[in-house]
């Protein structure tokens, strides 16, 4: 299957799917009332600003305030508890927010509200299930928001596998929002061997698979069985093309383990051009990752001559041309100019990149090159700029 065929279906699957971070609201809620309209935030992110975070029972919803006039309406809540409660709300069993709030009187919530000059406007609202863990959760969020990110992740951690899909999801992306700086020592000093049993586990999610073996890779006590339990994930056939997402981890978490034979089964991937694009394409993101974060494991010389395999491919070229432009390997110039009258490389996307590199090039051999494109095709040569002036927020 070509690329642009996989990347469009892959759209559409996305499209078609919830959010696994998209609060259980009613949907006429998110649509009509815009502080129900959930935002692509984790709940720390969510709770952060807010001056009272309320968790408790909607009542006496009213859509309008009979006391203002206004339009606004009012909703009383029943407070179980206050995760963070400001001292004019101290003691207080029940209040009523100045805002019309939906509610069928038996779901409980955790509500952000805002406190100003008496009045309590809630501006979003995380229904909370029977039995649920969230406001747990939530309370423990609340006690490492300031804390340094290392800290705040070890508390995550133990949240990453949990049995409430929101709740684990949301801890897992904290780690992927998080730089790789923050978790780097924290992870060597994870649990391993639980790390193994979720990914023993045939009931552990496939998003998660990834994840949790990059950090099986910096703390495993078992090296060997280990990488054993990483290669079978990488050989297994594979089901769903998000568990392909998260192959990048796995081999990332092999690396790790084993520095010599991971890089191995990563060069593997990469050289087979009869491999599909994806799987290609996950081992050269694992090579982004060494390139960027433990150039330690990987010489760099013997990196850009594996990565240099994938300019004889021609569904995947491109990524590769512009990752040597980032990298500002010019030596590879000579290489990547003469691609442009190789059969099968008129592709509009490889034309782009091969002159992207040429536009960044100090290569006498590409100015020339842009010279000779400037003649043929001007506007070419604009856009390719215009883009280049993005990139580098210009």
């Amino acid at each position: 299957m070509r690329r642009g065929t996989i990347l469009a279906v892959t759209g559409l699957l996305l499209a078609a799917l919830p959010c696994p971070f998209v609060p259980r609201l009613a949907a006429q809620w998110r649509c009509s009332l815009g502080f129900w309209r959930y935002p692509p935030q984790t709940f720390r992110e969510q709770v952060k600003d807010a001056t009272a975070v309320l968790y408790g029972t909607l009542t006496r919803a009213t859509p309008d305030n009979p006391v203002t006039g206004t339009g606004d309406g009012i909703t009383d809540l029943v407070i179980d508890k206050g995760l963070v409660i400001p001292p004019s709300l101290k003691g207080r069993t029940t209040i009523t927010l100045d805002n019309y709030v939906p509610t069928d009187g038996k779901t409980k919530y955790v509500l952000c509200c805002e406190v100003f000059k008496g009045k309590i406007h809630a501006y979003r609202g995380i229904p909370v299930y029977k039995n649920s863990d969230l406001p747990t959760y939530i309370a423990g969020i609340l006690k490492v928001r300031n804390e340094k990110p290392a800290k705040r992740l070890r508390f995550y951690f133990d949240y990453l596998n949990h049995a409430e899909d929101e709740i684990a999801n949301d801890a897992l992306h904290e780690f992927r929002v998080s730089d790789y700086k923050d978790y780097r020592e924290l992870a060597g000093h994870l649990p391993g061997d639980r790390l193994a049993a979720w990914l023993r586990d045939p009931k552990t999610p496939v998003h998660r698979i990834g994840p949790f073996a990059r950090l099986l890779g910096h703390c495993s006590k078992n090296k060997e069985q280990d990488g054993q339990l990483l290669r079978k994930l990488l050989d297994e056939p594979l089901q769903t093309g998000s568990f392909q997402s998260g192959l990048d981890g796995v081999l990332e978490g092999l690396l790790l383990l084993q520095p010599k034979t991971g890089w191995q089964d990563i060069c593997k991937l990469m050289e087979d051009e009869s491999t599909d694009f994806q799987r290609r394409y996950v081992a050269l993101r694992a090579v982004r990752f060494v390139k960027e974060y433990r150039p330690d494991l990987v010489p760099s010389e013997q990196l850009i001559k594996e990565v240099a395999v994938l300019l004889d491919q021609k569904d995947i070229v491109d990524l590769a041309i512009e990752d040597f432009r980032r990298w500002k390997r010019w030596e590879l110039s000579q290489r990547i100019l003469t691609l442009r009258g190789r059969e099968g490389y008129d592709l509009p996307i490889i034309q782009r990149a091969i002159l992207r590199f040429a536009l960044s090039s100090p290569d006498p051999a590409a100015k020339r090159f842009v010279e000779e494109q400037r003649k043929r095709d001007p506007q070419s040569i604009k856009d390719s700029l215009e883009l280049l002036k993005i990139e580098q927020g210009k």
